[in-house]
């Protein structure tokens, strides 16, 4: 009988939780639109180069209200389905903010009796863009950022029992303000989509000792076989002890579960354990070999925290290649590798930054991996720590960038304050070294720049498909660029640093990296970089009932009228790319692999529900393009 009633309970619960949430809107949507369940949001574990057994999801309805910037409280407007954006289909809600406006949400939440005794650290993968958090009316702290997870141990502001309140506030305002915000724009069209504000990434609780791993951040060195491990803490005592183990690996490694198998290990001192790695095995998109890492605080011979991750061995670097001209190429693990891949937004016409299901973002880059792709340009936009995992097991190499606070020399301009308008406008000198200038930022905005971009490169570091940093595109509120893309090297000096996708160019950093439309071509060469085609193509097809809106469907040059003359067009233009392969272009990226909202020009349709192009034959192509640097 109690089986019975428990059953009759959960049913009651889930059938509730369906009538108070519903996608909102008449857009497209994906196929997994259809199975969100509010009752099991995105329940896989958010950061698998972490992993602790135990913790908590508390994702699903919360209570949300929005008001006027200026009040101190509010009443529950309805339900809302987090972690989807306010003004997305699948948060139920599909309303949007401004300046004006203040975001709340709240709900309750009980702490597991198992957890007696130990911290409690609340996590949030991502708040777009100012979250003020409080935990039973107590404010708790406050995080400026829209990409870079944050975390607070919130012990000191629990009730010793029953149910804890956890309220959010957040302000978000999209481009009137001075925030990374990538292509969210309040008037959007063409290239600049619909605003993306609040909860957009799991939100989760662990319980910790108050002694406990804080983060680690691993660096392989091939040459002589080593893999070093920063490893930091939170409140060790004098006489604990830090170890590291390298554990046996293999591609698709889970590091929620584990490896018995150490092939290493090696105690902490200070702050870094040095392995040697038996029978080194390295990482590429041919063969991702990923070894485990188990790193653990003894106190008096009893475990007081431990943790699961991961790793890879791998290097980047730049290298000349054989030729009469010796262009410099880009070396994976010392091997000069032709880098071709989408730019890929990561948009979805249902969740806007966030995939309805796990399997939905690891779609993408299955797709991409089929198509033939070594790599994937992120672009503009910073993904959940799950993107960059599959991105590890699949094989992917990733080109990321930092989101940008401004666009083209300050053209969206009709939902902006003067100050914005002044600080965001500048020349972009595209397809040459000269004329370009820098955006007018204010020092606040540089140093919420600077703190932005610190945290996503602390956070996504350790993930090693990561293989260039990509501070600035096309100008979009470019400044300080020597300064910025010295910082960026001395943070990660094993990366490539890209200073400027599609200029404009200070020739500092590794990579001159030119953009043009919609064939390729190469209108800036300089032989000591690395010469990269950043972006090229944007072949529009819009496929009927797949797209975003009737008026509204953009590509660059005229839009073909069916997958075979898409894949026709493709091989053209990769004969072309051949050609400038051979006279130094060392990488190129292909717009792009979804299309979005009003823009026509993916390989996929925005629903992912078609693929405009023949996948074999696409993947022929590309490996033709990718090999042809050899010969």
């Amino acid at each position: 009988m109690k089986k019975t009633l428990i059953s009759i309970a959960a049913i009651c619960t889930t059938v509730l939780a369906s009538a108070q949430w519903a996608p909102v809107g008449e857009e497209i949507k994906t196929p997994w639109a259809a199975q969100v369940d509010p009752e099991n949001v995105l329940p896989e574990y958010p950061r698998p180069q972490m992993v602790r057994q135990t913790w908590s999801n508390l994702n699903g309805l919360w209570d949300y209200a929005i008001t006027s910037v200026e009040a101190e409280g509010f009443e529950a407007e309805g339900k809302i389905l987090v972690p989807f954006a306010v003004e997305s289909s699948l948060s139920g809600v599909g309303r949007r903010i401004t300046k004006e406006n203040s975001l709340w949400y709240e709900r309750t939440f009980t702490v597991p009796s198992g957890w007696k005794g130990k911290n409690v650290l609340l996590h949030f993968g991502g708040v777009d863009w100012k979250a003020e958090v409080f935990v039973n009316g107590q404010r708790v702290g406050e995080h400026k950022g829209g990409f870079d997870p944050f975390s607070y141990d919130i012990t000191p502001y629990l009730k010793k029992s029953g149910k804890q309140t956890l309220t959010v506030k957040v302000f978000d305002a999209t481009d009137n303000g001075m925030q990374p915000r990538g292509k969210q724009c309040i008037v959007n069209s063409a290239i600049w989509y619909t605003p993306v504000s609040g909860i957009w990434q799991t939100v989760w609780m662990e319980p910790v000792d108050k002694t406990h791993i804080t983060s680690y951040y691993p660096v392989s060195n091939l040459a002589k076989s080593l893999i070093t491990v920063d490893v930091k803490t939170a409140n060790a005592y004098s006489r604990d002890v830090i170890k590291v183990g390298l554990l046996e690996g293999g591609v698709g490694y889970n590091p929620e579960k584990p490896s018995e198998t150490v092939l290493a290990e090696a105690v902490v001192s200070k702050g870094k354990a040095v392995l040697n790695v038996p029978e080194m095995k390295t990482w590429s998109p041919d063969s991702p070999y990923l070894y485990g890492l188990r790193i653990t605080v003894t106190r008096d011979e009893k475990v007081i925290d431990q943790i699961e991750g991961y790793t890879a061995m791998r290097s980047i670097s730049a290298k000349k290649d054989k030729s009469p001209n010796q262009y410099k190429r880009m070396a994976l693990n010392g091997e000069n590798l032709f880098q071709y891949g989408p730019l890929d937004q990561g948009w979805w016409p249902d969740g806007l930054y966030t995939a309805p299901c796990d399997e939905a973002l690891k779609f993408d880059i299955e797709k991409t991996k089929e198509m033939g792709y070594n790599m994937i340009r992120k672009h503009i936009k910073v993904e959940p720590a799950r993107w960059y995992y599959w991105c590890d097991v699949l094989g992917m190499m990733v080109w990321q960038d930092m989101p940008s606070i401004g666009d083209f020399a300050g053209t969206q301009l009709r939902s902006r304050d003067l100050d914005v308008q002044k600080a965001v406008k500048n020349v972009w000198a595209k397809d040459s070294l000269l004329g370009g200038t820098e955006c007018d930022i204010p020092q606040e905005w540089k140093d919420n720049f600077y703190n932005e971009w610190t945290n996503i490169m602390t956070a996504f570091r350790g993930f090693q498909c990561i293989v260039c940093w990509v501070p600035f595109n096309e100008a979009w509120g470019q400044f300080d660029t020597p300064e910025v893309v010295k910082f960026t090297k001395a943070f990660d000096p094993t990366r490539l640093v890209n200073e400027s996708s599609g200029g404009n160019f200070h020739l500092v950093g590794d990579i001159i990296d030119v953009h043009h439309y919609p064939h390729p071509a190469m209108n800036v060469f300089e032989a000591k970089f690395i010469n990269v085609l950043g972006e090229y193509g944007g072949i529009g097809y819009p496929v009927p009932g797949h797209t975003w809106e009737i008026d509204r469907k953009w590509g660059y040059g005229k839009n073909k009228q069916s997958s075979e003359e898409v894949t026709k067009q493709y091989e053209e233009y990769a004969e072309m790319l051949k050609i400038f392969v051979q006279t130094g272009c060392a990488a190129a990226v292909y717009t792009q692999t979804t299309d979005v909202e009003g823009e026509v020009n993916g390989l996929m349709t925005y629903d992912r529900a078609v693929i405009k192009v023949d996948i074999p034959r696409l993947a022929e192509i590309n490996r033709s393009v990718i090999e042809s640097m050899s010969k």
